[in-house]
């Protein structure tokens, strides 16, 4: 099916063939175009972009793109900038929040187009719908990272090798499509040339996730760290060896909620086999120093590698360190006294309720029914949740 694209149309999903055969034609060289007015509108887009991507991962409903030539041209580029972007900065996280920021931007736009341009887009993206849903072959890989019961294979009709799928399922679908498209081989490799003129604008992208984690976690409170992260640290600080799974999860967990590397270091001084310079490539690996900065385990993975440790009633309604954290930093912020329940050992059961309802904390479970873009944002990548995550070897030691 051919359908024309006008400038409107290729500005709002740049990632399409034809809106990159624009964009190649912008500038000979991408240094010479950065350098130029142009270039700096486009780069500063694109940093905008990548500051949207990580404090506000679901976009709202983009405003329509300018159908005039050079804004055209500015957005198609922020696109590609943004991708250079967070390559420069090697942060696996940062990649991820912008290829679903990308994906959910395109969506809204897209569940507004008229069928015909709908279906085009479906075929420009290598999705194959028919007249009532998509092949096996396509299907798994796609729902694979989609959190609801729906999107199981065991869960759906399956004719003759075509997964039914509903009108609404398939703009769902379409939009992993576009995420799985927009993540393809990052991060690029750039060129140290290229990174250096884009560096202001990185700035500006480091100081905002700053500003976001300052908001999120705070100043660090000592007094708000999880049973299992306690303990840990207790045992760094009666001389202990650690596991690599202990020592792995500790750095991760402090790094998230803003610690310095350099007291993250000194946190090691006590251990036995202490070396600074090993210790300081160990933390830097880590906290993103070598390109990727890991996220802190979940629950589920510091109960497989037994270090969920001493678990309160708190423990009872998250399924991630960080997530008790922030729960308990609040009620200290809040001034009001923490409840010496949330100190008894956990009762395994989540059905336990606080007695005051702020501080409840649903288990995310009970969400299985929320509309399907409000869960595309909460999906767990292994990043972010750790069920999946691997250490990166730590030296070996008695367990905690």
């Amino acid at each position: 099916m051919r359908v024309s694209l006008d400038g409107r149309d290729l500005a709002t999903y740049p990632f399409l063939k034809e809106s990159q055969q624009l964009a190649g034609n912008i500038a000979d060289s991408l240094p010479v175009f950065l350098e130029g007015v142009t270039g700096k509108r486009a780069a500063s887009s694109a940093a905008d972009r990548v500051i949207e991507a990580v404090t506000k991962p679901l976009a709202t409903d983009p405003p329509l793109p300018s159908s005039e030539a050079l804004s055209v041209k500015i957005e198609i580029a922020s696109y590609a900038i943004a991708r250079i972007l967070v390559s420069c900065a090697k942060d696996r996280q940062m990649i991820d929040r912008l290829a679903k920021y990308e994906a959910n931007r395109a969506y809204r736009a897209l569940i507004n187009e008229e069928p015909e341009k709908r279906v085009f887009l479906y075929q420009a993206l290598g999705m194959d719908i028919t007249a009532g849903g998509l092949s096996v072959v396509q299907y798994i890989p796609l729902a694979a990272h989609l959190p609801e019961d729906r999107w199981r294979l065991v869960n759906r009709t399956v004719d003759r090798g075509i997964v039914a799928v509903s009108s609404g399922e398939k703009d769902e679908l379409l939009r992993e499509q576009i995420r799985v498209l927009v993540r393809s081989h990052l991060p690029l490799p750039v060129p140290e040339r290229i990174c250096q003129l884009l560096a202001a604008e990185q700035g500006r992208i480091q100081a905002a996730v700053s500003e976001r984690m300052l908001e999120e976690y705070g100043v660090v409170e000592t007094g708000a760290y999880p049973p299992c992260i306690s303990a840990i640290l207790q045992a760094l600080a009666d001389g202990r060896n650690l596991t690599h799974s202990g020592r792995f999860s500790v750095t991760a967990f402090l790094n998230n909620i803003g610690m310095d590397p350099a007291q993250i270091i000194r946190m090691y001084g006590r251990s036995p086999d202490f070396d600074e310079e090993r210790t300081s490539y160990q933390v830097g690996h880590i906290s993103g120093r070598g390109g990727t900065e890991y996220t802190a385990p979940s629950c589920a993975w510091m109960k497989t590698n037994s270090l969920c440790i001493r678990p309160d009633r708190t423990c009872d309604k998250v399924q991630h360190p960080l997530t008790y954290y922030k729960v308990k930093k609040r009620r200290l912020s809040s001034g009001r006294p923490v409840s010496h329940a949330d100190d008894f050992p956990a009762t395994g059961s989540h059905d336990h309720k606080e007695s005051d309802q702020g501080d409840q904390v649903p288990d995310s479970r009970s969400d299985d029914r929320r509309k399907g873009d409000e869960k595309y944002d909460k999906r767990k990548h292994a990043d972010q949740s750790g069920d999946d995550i691997k250490d990166p070897g730590f030296h070996d030691g008695t367990k905690v």
